[in-house]
């Protein structure tokens, strides 16, 4: 690649400069294996982005895309729809957590994130609430970067240079509690009391009949991994319940088997009001996402709006397009065919093992699991925040190994269909990175 054909695509999240001086390209991929532009294998160790669940190239979704295109390429949302569009929203509501029912499609986790707030605020008006207006998150929360996500979001980094945010937002503190639950195995023991906040000061500040909804990461996976104490998300649901808060769990990364079950909601027993899904859903092959939702909210807009008037004015040019659709359709059957998710949860123990055998290598600061997913955080060099991470990142590429970091935090998920002994190299090499770059 030269300079001259790189010029014209602005990357996302990416240091253009530095990557256009040294190119990491991928150029296929198969299984739990990227190949680079030099003919390297690389091991995928964090499902591409979060979302290649049932691992790359998988035939009956490549082929059901192929059938699709061929057959119906496009057709609009709005006023129309297809055979796909129903297929793909029943079967993801017979997988989705008991009580959630119904389906609205969008393309990603950002639109997801920002569709369902405005599902919350619109469902207490129709319902004649419409004082309940306010929005909580949670601090070092990822809800994606539209600008709904980004104002209930809270990374500092993902909001400072767009400083204009929604208003009447607020934020309960972050779940990590580094001096009482460093290295923990699972979910932490400290930290329920947590979700008390959200009672004590925030319904107390801005007054609990004004307020629409509540936005969490069941597990904050983009900020670093942050596992949630025990007891802490059915504590917030009691408060939620008892002050008439919707309860909306940001499932983008947690859905599809990422912690060993098929939903963060039955991992903790815990059923939020809605639900945003994304990434897993197509297995990152095809952009979609989707909001699963109790009846009763739905209901509501049934209920309000006149006859043949739009009950929810929303939705996108792409909502529910038919290759999307095809390629959910298939990777769902996967998922159940191959058993995926109980396969992570069989695998989550050696995973867990392995991960914490990185415990007492120099510069390691935490390491937290749950699941197939495991964070491992290290001390900052001096004056230079983020740089031994990146610095993993690069040395893990350098070895046949794709990672994630998160300023100087390492996050791992593949892919639900790596073996035991990739998981010995995954965490080897991780380790030999860590060590190269002391």
């Amino acid at each position: 690649m030269t300079e001259l054909n790189m010029d014209a695509f602005w990357m996302p999240f990416t240091a253009n400069r530095h990557f256009k001086s040294a190119p990491r390209m991928l150029v296929s991929a198969d299984g739990m294996y990227y190949k680079d532009d030099a003919g390297r294998e690389i091991m995928d160790g964090c499902a591409g982005l979060w979302c290649v669940n049932a691992g790359h190239n998988r035939k009956p979704i490549v082929e059901a895309i192929q059938k699709q295109i061929a057959t119906l390429d496009y057709a609009p949302p709005f006023q129309i729809g297809h055979p796909k569009a129903f297929e793909a929203a029943e079967k993801l509501a017979a997988m989705a957590p008991k009580g959630l029912s119904k389906v609205f499609y969008v393309n990603s986790g950002s639109e997801a994130a920002d569709t369902a707030l405005k599902m919350a605020v619109a469902y207490h008006r129709v319902r004649g609430d419409a004082a309940r207006v306010k929005l909580i998150g949670r601090e070092r929360g990822y809800h994606g970067v539209n600008f709904g996500g980004i104002s209930v979001g809270g990374i500092a980094g993902n909001r400072k240079l767009f400083p204009v945010a929604l208003p009447a937002v607020d934020h309960l503190r972050s779940t990590h509690d580094l001096s009482r639950n460093a290295f923990s195995r699972g979910e932490p023991e400290f930290g329920a009391e947590f979700a008390d906040e959200l009672e004590a000061r925030i319904t107390t500040l801005h007054d609990p009949s004004t307020i629409a909804a509540v936005m969490v990461e069941p597990m904050a996976g983009s900020t670093g991994v942050l596992i949630p104490p025990k007891g802490y998300l059915k504590r917030l649901r009691q408060i939620c319940d008892k002050y008439g808060i919707l309860l909306i769990f940001d499932e983008v990364i947690t859905g599809f088997g990422r912690l060993g079950a098929d939903w963060a909601a039955n991992k903790f027993d815990v059923l939020p009001d809605i639900i945003t899904c994304a990434k897993g859903l197509s297995n990152g092959v095809v952009p979609m996402g989707a909001l699963l939702v109790k009846p009763e909210i739905h209901d509501a807009f049934m209920a309000a709006a006149a006859d043949r008037a739009i009950e929810f004015p929303h939705g996108y040019t792409y909502s529910a397009h038919p290759l999307a659709c095809a390629a959910s359709i298939a990777t769902l059957d996967l998922y159940q065919e191959e058993g995926l998710f109980q396969r992570a949860a069989a695998l989550s123990g050696l995973f867990e093992s392995k991960a914490h055998q990185l415990q007492g290598v120099k510069n390691v600061k935490d390491i937290r699991n749950l699941g197939l997913v495991a964070g491992i955080e290290l001390d900052s060099r001096p004056g230079a925040p983020g740089a031994r991470g990146f610095d993993v990142f690069l040395k893990c590429w350098e070895a046949g190994v794709l990672v994630r970091f998160t300023g100087d935090i390492i996050a791992v998920s593949p892919p639900l269909i790596i073996s035991e002994a990739e998981i010995d190299r995954l965490f080897a090499v991780i380790g030999e990175a860590i060590q190269a770059t002391a």
